[in-house]
């Protein structure tokens, strides 16, 4: 394959498609570009980041630009360590209880979903994992209402799934835990507006959704949390050595952490801060849930309190108009639309980088569907 013709200019804009993909997914075009650009040879290093030693000073300043701009677009509080781990989201649901589930043996889960339940299920294996409620009553499509009366008072801490990429949830009030550390998995809405970090003991993400390519975990963990991991913690699954080592402690994803950096940079130039991301996405969310709210032939399948700015999950209520518009919008341009296998449908993940043109035309697209099926 002839990959400098296919990587020209013209031949590329033309073969992209719209990636709804809930992860990995799609990433600023202006990010991807710059990467080419720099693949090669970064700035006057010489090298391409992916060859570049992690102990070099240029990585050096990639990685700490990275964590820097991190930081000062969530407003990091000083009291907290950010972590650029490897494992996925799926390592913390062990790392959690090896690192916090150390006084009184117990945690506190909210069901939200497939992650959460992996959570819980994972933290149960190495103390006391109580659920105090869940919505897997009506498939996981809302956030079920918390009685504080059932929370565990002594809990080491509090778990939630901020943003549930399979069934398109979010989570609008937080727990009131009190003293309990709360702890969210925000992978699939990192970034996707502000959160108040000092509301939490820990958040942390897979950073395949809304961050970089998969790879690398964000770690968000309050200081006093570090330093109490159990005997058998394994060292990798030791926060306090990642910290004590900036996050350095063996070869970390050097290039994730790369591309985070990017677009990170595009965040912030495009956009100024999180308050203006979220504007954005509300609006991008907009578009979508106001033609799902008045379709004769889709319909969204979540309460409407509780929609996602990142995932929108619709049906038509019949399984073979489900897998003729699955097909059909590929052709068209419409990839990964196709719902979770546990749940069928479809799904859009609209992420950041997801532009509202991206939105616009598949809405333009159901409509036609609509015509020719309803």
């Amino acid at each position: 394959m002839d990959t400098t013709n296919y990587c020209s200019k013209g031949k590329y804009d033309m073969n992209r498609v719209y990636n709804f993909s809930a992860g990995p997914s799609v990433l600023p075009e202006k990010v991807l570009q710059r990467a080419a650009d720099e693949m090669l040879c970064y700035g006057d290093s010489g090298q391409s980041v992916m060859e570049m030693s992690h102990r070099s000073k240029e990585y050096q300043a990639i990685f700490d630009h990275t964590k820097e701009l991190l930081i000062e677009l969530m407003e990091i509080p000083d009291n907290y360590e950010v972590l650029f781990l490897q494992g996925g989201a799926s390592s913390q649901f062990a790392m959690l209880p090896l690192n916090l589930m150390n006084k009184s043996g117990k945690a506190d889960f909210v069901l939200t979903g497939q992650w959460a339940t992996k959570a819980q299920k994972e933290a149960a294996r190495y103390g006391e994992a109580n659920i105090v409620a869940s919505s897997k009553d009506k498939t996981f499509s809302y956030i079920p209402k918390l009685d504080p009366a059932t929370f565990t008072k002594d809990a080491d801490y509090f778990h939630i799934c901020f943003n549930n990429t399979i069934y398109g949830t979010k989570w609008n009030q937080l727990p009131q835990t009190g003293d309990v550390p709360l702890v969210a998995d925000i992978s699939s809405c990192i970034l996707s507006e502000p959160i108040d970090v000092s509301k939490f003991g820990v958040l942390y993400a897979g950073a395949q959704k809304n961050l970089a390519p998969a790879g690398v975990t964000i770690v968000i963990i309050r200081k006093d949390l570090i330093g109490n991991a159990r005997d058998i913690t394994p060292t990798m699954f030791n926060y306090q050595i990642h910290a004590e080592n900036n996050s350095m402690f063996n070869t970390p994803p050097c290039y994730p952490i790369y591309i985070a950096g990017l677009v990170l940079e595009w965040i912030k130039e495009e956009f100024g801060d999180l308050k203006a991301m979220q504007k954005h996405n509300e609006k991008k969310a907009a578009i979508l849930y106001d033609f799902l709210d008045q379709s004769k032939l889709f319909k969204g399948t979540v309460v409407k309190e509780d929609r996602s700015l990142m995932n929108v999950p619709f049906v038509t209520g019949n399984e073979e108009l489900d897998a003729k518009f699955v097909a059909q919008a590929k052709k068209a341009g419409f990839v990964n639309i196709k719902g979770h296998r546990s749940v069928g449908g479809m799904r859009a993940s609209i992420y950041n980088a997801m532009p509202i043109e991206g939105v616009e035309k598949l809405v333009e697209f159901m409509a036609q569907f609509e015509k020719e099926n309803a």
